[in-house]
């Protein structure tokens, strides 16, 4: 690890890395800080996403991770702890081809084994995690058995029983993207009302609404094979999808002014950003998980790709106006 880069690049996923790319090959310094856990660890592929159907999660990143390195990046394994502005007065040669443009670093990084690095610009890609509701069961299911969203596993669970929790304002909705992919869909409501409009479309579409309170996720042989009610009842499914609370990971942005904050779905927190990825703290974009809770790997590693161009492009135009002062200041090229 340098001490100097034109960005750092805060997570290792499809996002991150995708930035860490388009950088590398605009000859730019990147370092990528990957705390080496994805939130798609458990699946068994990634999928919807075009060429690479099925892969699973681990080799995606090992490729990525390879090709950042082949432009010159470095993947560095590691967890930031926090990050720093800097003061004007913290400027050094630009570390790119033309290195006679000085520069000012904004932020400093500090990780959690003390080290500690500097960057011009930041891309936050650091993710979210999934918190769960509290059931037996549940987690130890979760990513195989247990899931969350129709695109990316509804097919492995086609025309078999599935069980929806509700956990939320979005659990309706969850249960008919299901019930396309299953004629066998039951919503638990675990006691919450539902309003009346929805319960009659999920009547009309054949959906079983069971409001007691659900105390287990019930598994057999590594699998899932049922719902357990309060009465004891147990509901059969083979699988069984829940709408995790989503968080952003970026605690360690305190430092800066930049937290996260309820998303308007009400599905939990993110870190908003403008359609480029660029936060409100100038210098800082974000791209994937941490600010659109709903990414899919493709969309994640898009807008990786596209806020590493935003990037770039800033930093052209500050060494491109630097420049221009150097020439009316008489200092040669």
């Amino acid at each position: 690890m340098d001490d100097n880069y034109d960005v750092v690049i805060l997570g290792g996923g499809a996002a991150g890395l995708n930035g860490a790319l388009m950088l590398a090959r605009s000859r730019r310094s990147v370092l990528v800080i990957d705390s080496g856990s994805p939130r798609n660890a458990p699946a068994d592929g990634v999928h919807g996403l075009l060429g690479r159907e099925g892969m699973p999660p681990g080799e995606l990143l090992a490729l990525g991770r390879a090709e950042v390195e082949s432009y010159g990046g470095v993947v560095l394994s590691g967890e930031a702890v926090a990050v720093r502005p800097l003061g004007p007065d913290a400027a050094v040669a630009a570390p790119v081809a033309d290195a006679t443009v000085a520069t000012d670093l904004r932020f400093e990084v500090e990780l959690a084994d003390g080290r500690v690095t500097r960057a011009r610009r930041l891309l936050l890609a650091s993710g979210l995690a999934d918190d769960l509701p509290d059931l037996p069961g549940l987690r130890e299911q979760w990513g195989r058995g247990v899931l969350h969203c129709p695109y990316c596993h509804g097919w492995e669970v086609r025309d078999r029983r599935v069980g929806v929790l509700g956990t939320g304002p979005m659990s309706v909705h969850q249960t008919l993207l299901f019930r396309q992919l299953t004629d066998d869909v039951v919503l638990f409501t675990r006691g919450a009302e539902l309003p009346g409009e929805d319960i009659e479309k999920l009547l009309a579409r054949g959906v079983r609404v069971v409001p007691d309170e659900v105390t287990e996720i019930v598994t057999g042989g590594d699998a899932v094979t049922g719902v357990r009610l309060a009465d004891g009842t147990v509901v059969a499914r083979d699988a069984v999808a829940v709408g995790p609370r989503m968080n952003a990971r970026a605690g360690f942005l305190a430092d800066l002014g930049l937290a996260p904050v309820e998303h308007p779905m009400g599905i939990g927190e993110h870190v908003p950003a403008d359609p480029t990825g660029r936060t409100s703290v100038d210098g800082v974009w974000a791209a994937g998980n941490v600010t659109d809770p709903s990414a899919q790997v493709g969309a994640a590693a898009a807008a990786g790709a596209a806020a590493g161009a935003q990037i770039n492009a800033d930093l052209v135009a500050e060494e491109a106006a630097l420049a221009v002062r150097r020439r009316r200041a008489g200092v040669p090229a």
